[in-house]
């Protein structure tokens, strides 16, 4: 069985990893050189190809399945629909005839606010967000090719990923900076591991559905995750803010995601069901990884 990993990030290594420890071969897309050699090392055969370049995807290998996920370097200075639905349009040119099916890796930011309430996979999507607009630009993109050529898809929205290296905020939390948000508003969170878990039994299964929602057991609030994140940093309790006027930005959203179809259908038990049990894994992972085998 292979694998073509379409952006092999912070998630998409993840789901390669679990893919080579199965003995499959697999396939991963980067941009930078080193990183290439970093994929190779571990046994992932890396490919140097950008979406926004369509000639440099024209290596890309004939495989079994590929997982799209490309994320947006907001350092980049190029407009994130630009990425986000181009770079997806370039990609699926060139993937119809070298990958039987595809997995894609979109976002719950797609939904915008709910006031609080639950969402599922029927849920309309009204986005607040330029990025929550890409995202479902993309989205669209994805299924007017999928029905065009008749090409098998699935879409998996994700909610916010944290994980070593990834939790948000913590700098801020350590400063006693304000938090500007409501913290009475959920948070819709996935760790790094579990979403990886999804998305390698997404490409598993024969005919997953086309969309699932991709996140953990319990919704918290902003004001209970961030009480945890300060606790187990030794930080001061956090405090918070609501600048007058500001328009909606990435993570504002008020909802709760149910992650019931994923984990019906995908058969999947959570290694980490909220942040009680993920939070602490993520910090102490970046401890292991900053201290070294021994402790020091």
């Amino acid at each position: 069985m292979s694998t073509l990993i379409i952006g092999c990030g912070y998630l998409g290594v993840r789901v390669a990893r679990r893919l080579r420890e199965d003995g499959h071969r697999v396939f991963g897309t980067t941009r930078s050189r080193a990183r290439a050699e970093a994929l190779a090392a571990e046994g992932i055969e890396p490919i140097l190809a950008d979406v926004l370049d369509r000639d440099s995807l024209s290596g890309l290998p004939s495989v079994d399945r590929a997982f799209y996920c490309v994320g947006y370097d907001r350092g980049s200075g190029v407009p994130i629909g630009h990425v986000y639905v181009d770079g997806l349009r370039h990609a699926l040119g060139r993937l119809a005839n070298r990958a039987r099916r595809l997995v894609y890796a979109s976002s719950t930011g797609v939904y915008g606010d709910h006031g609080g309430g639950w969402i599922d996979e029927e849920a309309a999507p009204d986005p607040g967000t330029e990025s929550g607009r890409a995202c479902l630009q993309a989205e669209a993109a994805l299924r007017e090719f999928s029905q065009e050529y008749t090409y098998p898809a699935s879409i998996l929205r994700f909610s916010g990923l944290y994980g070593p290296g990834r939790v948000m905020r913590r700098d801020a939390i350590l400063a006693g900076e304000p938090i500007p948000s409501d913290p009475e508003a959920y948070l819709n969170l996935v760790h790094v591991d579990d979403a990886a878990s999804a998305a390698v039994a997404a490409l598993r299964v024969a005919k997953p559905g086309p969309l699932y929602l991709v996140s953990d057991d319990r919704p918290v609030t902003r004001a209970e995750f961030y009480a945890e994140l300060a606790t187990l940093l030794g930080g001061p309790e956090p405090r918070f803010t609501t600048p007058p006027g500001r328009g909606p930005v990435r993570g504002d959203s008020n909802k709760r995601v149910s992650n019931r179809r994923m984990k019906r259908e995908l058969g999947l038990t959570l290694a980490y069901p909220d942040v009680s049990t993920g939070l602490p894994a993520a910090l102490a992972a970046e401890r292991r990884e900053r201290d070294g085998p021994s402790g020091a």
